[in-house]
């Protein structure tokens, strides 16, 4: 069982920066792949950004590619999300995610829900105009 928990979220103006953290329990954090999704209200959860466990690479949805930035620190058990130039747009629960992936799929970033194992319980993230 893999425990994540997200922080950071908040109330912020369109054209400023939030910084979300993400905390994954295990002791092989750094075999994850981690992904941040977000839920608007009234509309499906979608992929943000996602990183692999090696290289690291990774892949951001076109709607915020140049403005948020995905990281991970793996002696901190920690990926961070760092959400520039806001936009009302953005705001809805961001969910983090993780999955364990074998060293063949070190590489990859998962995009889809089904792929991931774990969830945290999310963090609000509200743009104001």
């Amino acid at each position: 069982q893999v425990h994540v928990v997200e922080s950071g979220g908040g109330l912020v103006q369109a054209g400023g920066s939030l910084r979300l953290s993400c905390t994954a329990s295990g002791r092989t954090f750094s075999s994850y792949a981690m992904g941040w999704f977000r839920q608007a209200p009234g509309k499906e959860r979608e992929f943000v950004t996602g990183i692999s466990w090696s290289g690291p690479a990774t892949l951001y949805a076109d709607s915020v590619k140049g403005r948020f930035t995905i990281s991970r620190d793996n002696a901190k058990n920690t990926v961070y999300l760092q959400m520039n130039n806001l936009k009302p747009e953005d705001t809805a629960v961001y969910y983090c995610a993780s999955v364990t992936l074998d060293y063949r799929s070190r590489y990859y970033v998962p995009k889809s829900e089904t792929e991931y194992d774990y969830w945290g319980q999310g963090t609000q993230v509200t743009v104001s105009s």
